[in-house]
């Protein structure tokens, strides 16, 4: 007969389950745990606050902006740096936790002078822009200021208001700046994530809004003007505009507006050819897919449509792409050109 132990382990019962030695003990902490989080929380929010209120004062307002914005890209330190420019401005690609206090954007929005106070901020520079003058800093306290246009852009209680109140076209004036040194760009980069995480979310009013605000001649120009990031974020707001029925009426609906789009894209192919960028070639693909559900701007793709897109100059850059490749496909079929798409490497895919 086997001998058994005369008392079982503290930490075990029958059937050999362990179990807490002491259950009060394990509640009392967790409960510990939640009240310390719960503290925090009120602790971040009254800093959150406290950090609004301060933007209303001229004195205080750079080290608020600072310091509310690292609640938007947990990665910040300094705008200007090009990686925490590249967080901030793909978060709108992308979900996740976007704001370090979660009630910051209608805390921002409620605020009384607190949205005054930003569009201050971006009004202030405006003189610089035909300039060759603005500094880092400059750069910089706006790229701030645009960060927490950012943060109510993507807020669903604040989102209308802020575009009820046509504050987007404060940034229009950023995107058409032609300057390509690096203070310029992050102002350029950091407007354009404003109106794309706008876009992000398909809404129809959004649409609207930006159409009846002019708002493609700035997307083309930085399109022309900007770094690949910027022409990648500046090609994802038209590419959203084009999916909506809307939007996609509106740029075919002259032939002005059609080949300025079309010149912006083919442009932007040419350039790829050179130093390829799988990001911004599905965006711009996307664009002439879309393009080409229209019957006219079809017929004009047929004769417009870059040559780099209908042999393999990006087979290399689309093959670990299946979905881009599949839209590059179904484009060659539409603009009638489906001997084009063996030779783009497609041939073995079937056409809806």
């Amino acid at each position: 007969m086997a001998n058994f132990p005369h008392s079982l382990p503290p930490n075990t019962r029958s059937g050999g389950v362990p179990s807490l030695a002491n259950p009060n003990a394990a509640v009392a902490t967790a409960a510990a745990a939640t009240g310390e989080a719960v503290v925090n929380k009120d602790r971040k929010m009254t800093s959150a606050e406290q950090l609004v209120l301060d933007l209303s004062n001229p004195e205080l307002r750079e080290n608020a902006l600072l310091e509310l914005s690292k609640g938007n890209c947990s990665n910040s330190s300094d705008l200007i740096d090009s990686k925490t420019v590249g967080c901030m401005l793909k978060s709108f690609m992308r979900q996740g936790k976007r704001e370090l206090f979660q009630d910051l954007a209608p805390l921002l929005w409620n605020s009384f002078g607190t949205i005054a106070a930003l569009l201050q901020e971006i009004v202030s520079i405006y003189p610089v822009l035909s300039s060759p003058n603005l500094t880092t800093a400059q750069s910089n306290r706006v790229c701030n200021a645009f960060s927490l246009f950012q943060c109510v852009a993507s807020h669903p209680d604040t989102k209308m208001p802020f575009l009820n109140a046509q504050i987007p076209l404060y940034l229009y004036p950023f995107l058409k700046t032609t300057r390509k040194s690096r203070p310029y760009e992050y102002l350029r980069l950091t407007s354009l994530g404003v109106i794309g995480t706008l876009v992000k979310v398909d809404d129809k009013h959004v649409i609207s809004f930006l159409l009846s605000t002019d708002i493609i001649p700035p997307c083309l120009v930085a399109m022309e003007m900007g770094s690949e990031l910027s022409k990648t974020v500046a090609t994802f707001i038209v590419q959203k505009i084009l999916l909506d029925d809307e939007g996609l009426d509106y740029i075919c609906s002259t032939a002005e507006m059609f080949f300025s789009v079309e010149r912006a894209l083919g442009n932007m192919v040419a350039a790829l050819a050179q130093q390829p960028s799988s990001r911004l070639l599905k965006h711009i693909i996307r664009c002439y897919l879309r393009l080409s559900d229209n019957a006219r701007a079809c017929d004009a793709l047929c004769s417009f449509l870059p040559d780099t897109l209908r042999d393999d100059t990006f087979s290399s850059c689309l093959r670990e792409d299946p979905t881009t490749r599949c839209w590059l496909q179904q484009l060659l079929y539409n603009v009638r050109v489906p001997e084009l798409q063996a030779r783009a490497g497609f041939d073995h895919m079937p056409v809806n």
